[in-house]
């Protein structure tokens, strides 16, 4: 009878070929759950490039037939509201707020609006965009007293929710380059403003790509706004727009005389 030692069946510690093939297994695992990783993240990044792209469709789609760039195909309206944008771009002129103004200015004296509202960027005591836009349109030959001045445009639905709630427009045409102004009048329509578009021409060279992926991405961040109830930074005490009066053919060699435009109906809420 053969005897038996305790420990005698002790495990034998692995051999090159066993630590080799466990190697290879744990790789293969990795790699395959690296795999699935992967599938997910472009599967997801696919999913969100379809949402941007069908977001961006839906706002052209639905605003199409409310945007012009022909003038005698404008519907005339009391004001016009020209969307803010630097009026330089380092130390160059700005071709998109060139275009805005001389369009706005085209508006004016073809009497198709009876005044302009100028809404933009004031964040510093150097950098004012509505002061830069009204200086430019009086250049043009728009009289100052039918130019009113939005000085907390700081974006395009501060501009759009505060033309209604501040300055009391239920209908406007905005004045914007048409892919800007498209997202502009979604924005409105979804605050109850009757609004329409005048397109500015759209400047030459400008990178087109680069523009249109950050509007884009704008379109969506306005969707996301809307369906989490973003409002402006800043709403405060009604203003008053300043319009000029209508020609009356029997009247056309009286000087005009300012026209008030009343701010928002009603500020219970």
């Amino acid at each position: 009878m053969s005897e038996h030692w305790p420990g005698s069946d002790a495990e034998q510690p692995p051999t090159e070929h066993e630590h080799t093939a466990a190697a290879t297994i744990r790789l293969r695992l990795w790699r395959k759950r690296i795999g699935r990783g992967l599938s997910v993240l472009l599967f997801g990044l696919a999913s969100l490039v379809a949402v941007l792209l069908l977001i961006d469709l839906g706002i052209s789609l639905s605003t199409r037939g409310s945007i012009t760039d022909q003038l005698d195909q404008v519907q005339p309206a009391e004001v016009a509201l020209i969307l803010g944008t630097s009026r330089g771009i380092r130390g160059r002129p700005n071709p998109f707020y060139q275009a805005r103004i001389e369009a706005a200015a085209e508006l004016y004296h073809s009497g198709k609006v009876r005044g302009i509202l100028v809404s933009g960027d004031n964040a510093t005591r150097y950098y004012n965009e509505p002061v830069s836009m009204q200086k430019d349109l009086i250049a043009l030959g728009v009289p100052a007293d039918y130019i009113s001045l939005d000085y907390a445009g700081f974006r395009t639905l501060d501009s759009m929710v505060r033309a209604k709630e501040v300055f009391g427009l239920d209908k406007v045409l905005v004045v914007s380059q048409r892919f800007h102004a498209a997202r502009a009048i979604f924005l409105g329509r979804q605050y109850g403003i009757d609004a329409h578009g005048y397109a500015a021409a759209d400047p030459e060279h400008t990178g087109y790509l680069k523009v249109r992926i950050r509007e884009i991405l704008a379109r969506a961040a306005a969707v996301l706004d809307i369906l989490t109830g973003q409002g402006p930074r800043f709403l405060g005490d009604p203003e008053m727009i300043r319009l000029r009066d209508e020609p009356e053919p029997a009247l056309d060699s009286v000087p005009e005389q300012p026209n008030v435009l009343k701010a928002a109906r009603s500020h219970d809420h």
